[in-house]
């Protein structure tokens, strides 16, 4: 008999090498679905819940607000452009500028924005997560997209003040970024977009492009707007701005 040719122990061996190897690849699966597990309930669960504990005891409060906040209490992006017009002024001279208005969050636009993320598919009004002003959610938001994926883009958060201006219309205070990537929270660890710094840069490309759209009567800035020139937003990201905030006045509906 050669020394190739099986023996009966070597045939019996076999089935025990295979129900180990399955076993191990079961153990592999248990210990990757306990990582992710203990992932999620970290990044958001315990982290929010760390910082909702923390926000009580030290309070971050202005009766004039200008920082946005996260749901979960984190401050985030600065205030930094306004529009004064009614709802409809506002959607329309942000669609003469070039600007979609942004899907709600939701489970078909969340599976939508990730799959287009990767396979670097364009979405025009592929939705932002939700910041606070004056206890709520943004009114609306618009964005820009920059090439052919959702990773990159404008964007521009607007809520409806409490005020209005001199001639009775509503003003809009809105909080305008730059999505330059996809990645972790910082504080969280949880998904998110990463903004840059030069918030001023959004600040201007929005004045630039809806004082081009020709729907404004009047542009002008308020200087030292802000007191705090630098922070971090609720991802960790840093940013800075020059303090002014830039406010454009529709024109009045015919």
């Amino acid at each position: 008999m050669s020394d190739s040719t099986l023996t009966s122990e070597d045939l019996a061996d076999i089935p025990e090498d295979r129900s180990s190897q399955a076993s191990s690849i079961r153990g592999w699966s248990r210990w990757l679905v306990a990582i992710a597990a203990a992932y999620w309930i970290a990044a958001y669960l315990v982290m929010p819940w760390l910082w909702k504990a923390y926000e009580h005891r030290h309070p971050l409060t202005d009766a004039d607000p200008r920082i946005t906040t996260t749901s979960d209490g984190h401050p985030g992006d600065p205030l930094n452009v306004g529009i004064i017009g009614s709802d409809e002024d506002l959607k329309r001279v942000m669609r003469a500028a070039g600007w979609f208005q942004a899907d709600r969050l939701g489970l078909r636009a969340d599976l939508a924005i990730g799959a287009d993320t990767v396979l670097s598919r364009e979405y025009d009004k592929a939705p932002v997560s939700d910041l606070l002003l004056f206890g709520r959610k943004e009114d609306f938001a618009f964005e820009q997209p920059v090439g052919n994926n959702p990773r990159h883009r404008h964007h521009v958060r607007f809520w409806k003040s409490t005020t209005v201006g001199d001639d009775g219309r509503a003003i809009w205070l809105g909080s305008a970024s730059y999505d330059q990537g996809v990645g972790l929270s910082h504080t969280t660890g949880q998904v998110t977009h990463h903004i840059s710094a030069m918030v001023d840069q959004e600040r201007d490309h929005v004045a630039s492009t809806v004082s081009q759209g020709g729907g404004l009567a009047e542009a002008y800035r308020i200087p030292a707007y802000h007191r705090e020139l630098s922070g971090k937003n609720g991802g960790g990201d840093p940013w800075r701005t020059d303090g002014a905030l830039w406010m454009g006045v529709t024109k009045s509906a015919p």
